[in-house]
C-alpha cells in the first residue's frame, strides 16, 4: 500500500513531451487545457434519472434485514414491533411528506439539502473526523521528484483541469462496463446526436453509465466558513491565486494571469521559489493561523468573527484565504521525511500531523513532503470521492504523461514580485495568540491519542482473486467481519459507503456488510476442528456472501438502500416539528448506526494509501484497497479506546484462513475433475 514508485517503462517518451510542452505556446490550448472533450461537460446532466425515493416497505424489510445479526433473538422480535408499527402510522405520513418535498424540487435530489445540512451542522473538528487523506503514487523520475518540481507540476496540471472544467471541455463522467468496447470515439459520436435530454438513456444502450458531475463545480475555489451552529460554504471562481503555506506562514500565489490563463512553467516555479527563499529567511510562524481550522466548530467560529473585527485581517482571509483555488502545503524537513519501513508516522502526519502548516477548510488541499511525497486532503462536505478521485487520477496522469518542468528547468526569478506573490501578515492579538494556543493543544492531545495500524498481504490481490472467481470487495469486507468476530467475540455495525451519482445530485448510501451470510461463515470458520465443514462447504459459504455482498451493493448504488431513506424521513420528522418516532429510538436503529467498523475504499492505481479517522472513539477507521500484487488495509483507531493491532493481527489471520479455504476447496475440485 506504500510502494512510492512505479514502473519506468511506461513512460520511455517522457522527455519528448517534456521538451514538446515546454516549446508550445503558453496561451495555446495544449497547455491551457487538460482535455477538449468531444462531448461538453455537463452533456449528460440534464437527462441524469432523478435519485428514487425506495418503497417504505422495503425500506423496512431491508433495515430488519441489517439489524438481525447484530442482535439477539428477543430483541429481532422487538425492533420488528416498532418497525411494523412505524410503517403502518408515523413512516407513512412522512415519506409522503418527503415525497411530497421531493416532487417540489425535480432540480435535485431528496437527501443532498439534507446531507449538506448534515454535514455543516456537526461541531466536530475537521482532522480525523470529517477530512479524509489520500496518497498520491511518486515519480518514477528522480527529476520530477523533488518538491517545487513536483509542486510546479501539480498546480499547473490542477489548473488545466479547473481551466478545461470551467470551458465545457472536461470529459463527461461516465462509468463504462467495458471501456475497450464503449470508451470510444464511435461511442462519443453517437452520443452527440443523441437529443440531449435523452442522452443518458442513449448511453445505457452501450452500457455505460453517466455520472452526477454537479459537485465538480466546488472542487476549486471553494471554503469551509465557521458559523455559530451551521457552517457555510462560499465559492470563488473566479479566482487567480492560490493559497501556499510553508512553516506556517501563508502566502498567496498568483497562477493564472489578469486574463485567467495559466501562468508559463517557468514563471510558476519561479514564485515557488521565491516563497522558499523568503520562507527560508523568516522564523517558522509564531502564531501558526492554520491550527485554528482543527478546532470545534464554533469555537472556530467565535474566533474567526474576532479577528476578522479587524478590517486588515477581514480582508486578507477573505480575499486571499477564502477566496484562493486550492491550498498547496510545502512542509518542511523538520515535518519528516518518508519511510517505506514505517510509514506511519509521515501518514499520521498528513492525516492530521501538528496542523501548523494546514488549512483544512479549503476545498482540497495538497500536501507535499520535503522529499516530494504528495497527498490529497479534503474537506468532504462540498462532496464525495467520485468527483476528488476523477481529479485525483487526472492530475497524476497528466503529470507523468507530460510533466512541463523538471529539476533541471529555467525559472523566472519572482524575488520582489510583491503583486503576484504575497505574504499575509495578520495582525495578531492575545485572544487570537491564546485561541491559536488551545487548538493546538487540543489537536495535538487528539492526534497523539490516534493509533495507526497496517497491513500488506500479498497472498490476496486481484490476481487471485481474478483466477478463483471472487470478489475483491466482497472478499476483503467478509475478511473484516471474521476478523473482528475471533477478536473481539461479537458482531457489529459495520459502515461501507457506496455512490449515488449515477443519479442528479446523488451523493452516497451506506452499504452494510455485516449480514447473516458473513456471520454464518464466521461462525462456521471458527467451530472446533471436529465440527469443521469441508472446504468445498465453506467456499460454498463464502460464494453466498460474495452474492449477498454484491446484491447489496447494486441496491445501494441503484438509490435502494434504507439509510438514506430512513435518515431522510427522520430529518423530515424535525422540519415538520413532529415527534421523534420510536423506530429512532430502538437498540437497532442506535447500534446499526454505532459504526465500529467503518470503510472505505478507492480502486485506483494512483493511489498508494488512503485514510481517515474512526467515526466513533472505541472504532475503526479502515481504509483498504486490493492492488495487483496485494490487498493492503489502514486501520486508525483511538488509544485505550479500541485495539487496533489486535485487529490487525486477526485480519491477516483471517485473510490466511480465508485463502486456505480457496486454495483446499480449489485443489479438491481439481481432484474430483481428474477422477
Amino acid at each position: 500500500m506504500f510502494r512510492l514508485k512505479v514502473n519506468t517503462s511506461h513512460f520511455a517518451a517522457a522527455a519528448a513531451a517534456t521538451r514538446h510542452a515546454t516549446t508550445t505556446t503558453t496561451h495555446g490550448t495544449h497547455y491551457q487545457y487538460l482535455q477538449n472533450s468531444k462531448l461538453p461537460t455537463l452533456y449528460f446532466q440534464r437527462s441524469l434519472p432523478r435519485l428514487p425515493i425506495p418503497l417504505l416497505e422495503k425500506t423496512c424489510e431491508r433495515f430488519l434485514a441489517s439489524v438481525q445479526p447484530i442482535l439477539t433473538p428477543d430483541e429481532h422480535r422487538e425492533t420488528q414491533q416498532v418497525v411494523e408499527e412505524f410503517r403502518q402510522g408515523i413512516g407513512m405520513e412522512l415519506h409522503a411528506k418527503l415525497k411530497q418535498r421531493d416532487a417540489a424540487n425535480k432540480h435535485t435530489s431528496y437527501i443532498s439539502q439534507p446531507w449538506f445540512d448534515m454535514y455543516l451542522s456537526d461541531r466536530a473538528p475537521l482532522p480525523l473526523n470529517y477530512n479524509p487523506l489520500l496518497v498520491m503514487r511518486g515519480d518514477p523520475r528522480p527529476e520530477y521528484q523533488p518538491q517545487v518540481t513536483r509542486a510546479t507540476n501539480l498546480i499547473i496540471s490542477s489548473l488545466r483541469f479547473w481551466r478545461s472544467l470551467q470551458a465545457n471541455n472536461l470529459e463527461p463522467e461516465v462509468y463504462h462496463m467495458n471501456p475497450k468496447k464503449t470508451d470510444t470515439d464511435n461511442y462519443r459520436r453517437w452520443m452527440a446526436v443523441a437529443p440531449k435530454a435523452f442522452a443518458t438513456y442513449a448511453s445505457y444502450a452501450f452500457k455505460a453509465f453517466p455520472l452526477d458531475m454537479s459537485q465538480y463545480s466546488r472542487l476549486f475555489g471553494t471554503s469551509r466558513i465557521p458559523k455559530l451552529g451551521k457552517d457555510e460554504l462560499v465559492q470563488s471562481p473566479e479566482s487567480k491565486h492560490i493559497l501556499v503555506m510553508r512553516r506556517g506562514n501563508m502566502y498567496a500565489m498568483n497562477v493564472l494571469d489578469t486574463s485567467g490563463y495559466i501562468e508559463s512553467p517557468s514563471v510558476i516555479l519561479g514564485r515557488l521559489k521565491s516563497i522558499l527563499e523568503t520562507d527560508s529567511q523568516r522564523e517558522p510562524a509564531k502564531v501558526p493561523l492554520g491550527v485554528l481550522t482543527t478546532s470545534q466548530r464554533d469555537e472556530w467560529a467565535q474566533t474567526r468573527e474576532h479577528l476578522i473585527s479587524n478590517p486588515k485581517n477581514a480582508d486578507l482571509l477573505q480575499r486571499e484565504v477564502d477566496a484562493a483555488l486550492f491550498c498547496l502545503c510545502l512542509d518542511s524537513e523538520e515535518d519528516g521525511l518518508f519511510n517505506e519501513a514505517d510509514p506511519v508516522p509521515m501518514l499520521k502526519h498528513q492525516l492530521a500531523g501538528k496542523a501548523t502548516n494546514r488549512w483544512f477548510d479549503k476545498s482540497i488541499s495538497l500536501l507535499i513532503s520535503a522529499d516530494g511525497v504528495t497527498a490529497l486532503n479534503f474537506e468532504h462536505s462540498w462532496g464525495d470521492g467520485v468527483a476528488v478521485l476523477r481529479y485525483f487520477n487526472e492530475i497524476y496522469r497528466d503529470m507523468l504523461k507530460q510533466p512541463f518542468v523538471s529539476e533541471a528547468t529555467p525559472h523566472t526569478p519572482a524575488h520582489g514580485d510583491s503583486m503576484n506573490v504575497r505574504p499575509l501578515n495578520f495582525e495578531i492579538d492575545d485572544r487570537t495568540k491564546a485561541a491559536v494556543e488551545a487548538a493546538y493543544a487540543k489537536n495535538a492531545t487528539i492526534v497523539d491519542s490516534l493509533d495507526m495500524n497496517y497491513l500488506q498481504y500479498r497472498q490476496l490481490n486481484k490476481g487471485t482473486c481474478k483466477q478463483h472467481g471472487l470478489s475483491p470487495d466482497s472478499i476483503i469486507q467478509l475478511s473484516f467481519q471474521l476478523a473482528y468476530r475471533q477478536a473481539f467475540d461479537r458482531y457489529v455495525g459495520t459502515y461501507e459507503s457506496c455512490s449515488t451519482s449515477a443519479f442528479r445530485h446523488g451523493r452516497t448510501e451506506t452499504m452494510r456488510p455485516c449480514t447473516m451470510a458473513t456471520k454464518g461463515f464466521c461462525e462456521a470458520v471458527l467451530q472446533p476442528a471436529q465440527k469443521q465443514l469441508s472446504a468445498g462447504e465453506l467456499r460454498a459459504m463464502i460464494d453466498r456472501c460474495s452474492r449477498v455482498h454484491g446484491q447489496l451493493t447494486k441496491e445501494a448504488a441503484m438509490g435502494q438502500g434504507f439509510d438514506r431513506h430512513l435518515f431522510a424521513l427522520r430529518h423530515t420528522a424535525q422540519l415538520e416539528g413532529l415527534p421523534q418516532p420510536a423506530l429512532f429510538e430502538t437498540e437497532a436503529y442506535k447500534r446499526i448506526n454505532y459504526n465500529i467498523i467503518s470503510t472505505s475504499t478507492l480502486g485506483t492505481d494512483t493511489v498508494v494509501a488512503g485514510s481517515f479517522g474512526p467515526v466513533v472513539k472505541d472504532g475503526f477507521g479502515v481504509g483498504y484497497s486490493i492492488q495487483n500484487d496485494f490487498a493492503g488495509a489502514i486501520v486508525t483507531s483511538y488509544k485505550n479506546q479500541a485495539d487496533g493491532k489486535k485487529f490487525i493481527e486477526s485480519l491477516e489471520s483471517a485473510f490466511d484462513q480465508i485463502c486456505a479455504i480457496i486454495e483446499r476447496s480449489s485443489r479438491a475440485v481439481k481432484v474430483e475433475q481428474r477422477n
